[in-house]
């Protein structure tokens, strides 16, 4: 992403997101004082639904008293419990239950003896007052019974004969939701009965309303729209009954919600364009001079050094300070690279010279073995920064030599077994020596590695074939053909094509086949008149002290 538009939104997007912030919060609030509003309202309509039942209660319960005074009803209550059996008793006081149905508008009317047990009764259905015979556990004295799949309003009146009980009447309504303003649900148990929302079915209100623990008021979603349900505590419906009035949020939230929306709407409208404007501005200011100092930076990739702004890149105060304070410390950084550069050519310099001076055979062995490896290094395509590498870690690649005894490193005669193993140990040593300087780093695989044998029974690690870096493998070529062409106090140097054929002959086994190739072909292009012409009797096993 680029600079300027990074720039633009660290502006703009804070703002932003202070005005949905505060956006999404008033809607909170707004469907907060709502929810209020309904919770408020519903409770109101249920205690004025609850006046009303109290008094149609009132008017029905002086409709029984009525009804239990009716003489021929207790005679033939009477004989009904006397004779429990007899049909035509029954059918007596079931004629009598169905002309009192009939005058007074109710759905069934149902006598008891004095112990509760139902004796006879009648019950409309399809708009005809029918027979109706109760459970043995009989009807509730007051609040709700379901029949079949109906539900009936049930209130009770005892029948007396003087100081004397001789039953009970019971009388019930078709318990209906058109007196409700609001849709609810009818529950027993945690089952819905019955239910007037509109387009949700009985089953998905029963799932949706089991979070509705007891009688607590709870928030339900259903058929996609938000409810507040809040159970009619004043509205007496017997055990296990519950009855849940529910109120619509988004359709009481809708009408303020979309008022609210077009002032956000127009007002957004206004302060995004200023805060549009006020950040492009913003942003323009500080990446003009910004990207032009990244410009500069740039052409550092060419020439590796830190560049100087000689223009003043931008009229604000911080920009021009920091322009001025990266001058004064690319200067610092450039003259201190050329003195280390200094220093540190000089110190490799100074090395090679310590490690040549020890032996006055070996003079230039070093220089040598770097000519010919960066020579080899160019024929195979290498890279002026592997070319570099290769330049450096060849000078330096003997200088664990320095720490191997004299009478070790140039007795004239072969070697013992304990000597040739302390010989050996002058990679490792080396490495030691340079490891400690940062600078040395990219040289320590040449220095510790460019005695491994392409067939891993080099030292010191045994390793094989290409996990040993090219730039080590490349000076061990070199190194050899060295070792073999110059004179040495226990032998003669050997002729230029005799020591090629013993690199031939070794390649694969201890030298790189390819690298032994282009060698031979980057040696045969030299003067043959700088290689010594002496006989070839020295034996190859004699150079393990190149």
């Amino acid at each position: 992403m680029r600079f300027r538009t990074r720039a633009f939104l660290l502006c703009f997007v804070p703002f932003a997101l202070l005005l949905a912030g505060n956006f999404w919060a008033i809607q909170k609030l707004v469907k907060s004082t709502v929810r209020d509003g309904l919770r408020t309202s519903l409770r109101e309509n249920h205690v004025s639904i609850a006046r009303l039942r109290g008094r149609s209660d009132l008017q029905n319960s002086r409709f029984l008293k009525v009804a239990g005074e009716n003489a021929s009803l207790k005679a033939g209550l009477e004989l009904l419990a006397s004779y429990p059996a007899n049909v035509e008793a029954r059918q007596t006081v079931e004629d009598q239950l169905r002309e009192s149905c009939q005058q007074m508008g109710f759905d069934f009317l149902m006598v008891s003896d004095s112990q509760g047990t139902p004796l006879a009764g009648v019950i409309r259905e399809n708009g005809q007052l029918t027979p109706f015979k109760a459970s043995p556990a009989g009807v509730p004295e007051q609040g709700l019974m379901m029949q079949g799949d109906k539900v009936y309003q049930v209130a009770s009146v005892p029948i007396d004969q003087g100081d004397e009980n001789i039953g009970e009447l019971s009388v019930g309504e078709h318990f209906d939701f058109s007196g409700f303003n609001t849709p609810a649900v009818l529950v027993r148990n945690g089952r819905v009965i019955e239910s007037s929302v509109p387009g949700v079915a009985l089953p998905e209100a029963e799932a949706i309303l089991k979070g509705c623990q007891g009688h607590g008021e709870c928030d339900v979603r259903l058929g996609g729209a938000d409810y507040i349900s809040l159970p009619m505590e004043a509205s007496s419906l017997g055990d296990g009954y519950l009855l849940r009035s529910l109120q619509n949020v988004d359709s009481a939230i809708g009408p303020v919600q979309s008022v609210l929306n077009r002032v956000f709407l127009i007002a957004a409208i206004g302060m995004v364009l200023t805060a549009l404007m006020c950040s492009v501005f913003s942003s323009r200011s500080m990446v003009k001079p910004i990207t032009a100092v990244i410009s500069h930076l740039r052409k550092s990739e060419d020439t590796g050094l830190l560049p100087e702004f000689q223009e003043q890149l931008s009229s604000i105060r911080e920009i021009r300070d920091l322009t001025s304070s990266f001058n004064h410390a690319a200067g610092a950084i450039r003259e201190g690279r050329e003195t280390l550069q200094r220093a540190y050519v000089e110190s490799v310099g100074s090395l090679a010279s310590a490690l040549d001076a020890r032996d006055g055979y070996t003079a230039g062995h070093s220089r040598r073995v770097s000519e010919l490896s960066c020579a080899t290094a160019a024929a195979l395509g290498a890279t002026a920064g592997e070319l570099e590498a290769i330049r450096t870690g060849a000078l330096l690649h003997d200088i664990g030599k320095l720490g191997i005894s004299d009478t070790v490193l140039q007795k004239p005669g072969k070697l013992t077994h304990e000597e040739v193993a302390i010989i050996r140990q002058h990679p490792e040593i080396g490495r030691k020596i340079l490891e400690g300087v940062q600078g040395f780093a990219p040289y320590l695989d040449v220095v510790e590695l460019h005695h491994e044998n392409w067939d891993g029974t080099g030292y010191p690690h045994g390793q094989s074939g290409e996990a040993t870096p090219l730039a080590a493998r490349i000076v061990h070529v070199s190194d050899a053909y060295d070792a073999m062409t110059t004179d040495r106090p226990y032998r003669r140097g050997m002729s230029h094509a005799r020591a090629i054929s013993i690199l031939r002959e070794y390649a694969g086994t201890q030298f790189d086949p390819r690298v032994v190739e282009v060698f031979a072909d980057v040696a045969m292009a030299l003067d043959p008149d700088v290689w010594p012409e002496v006989t070839p009797q020295a034996e190859f096993a004699e150079t393990g002290r190149a």
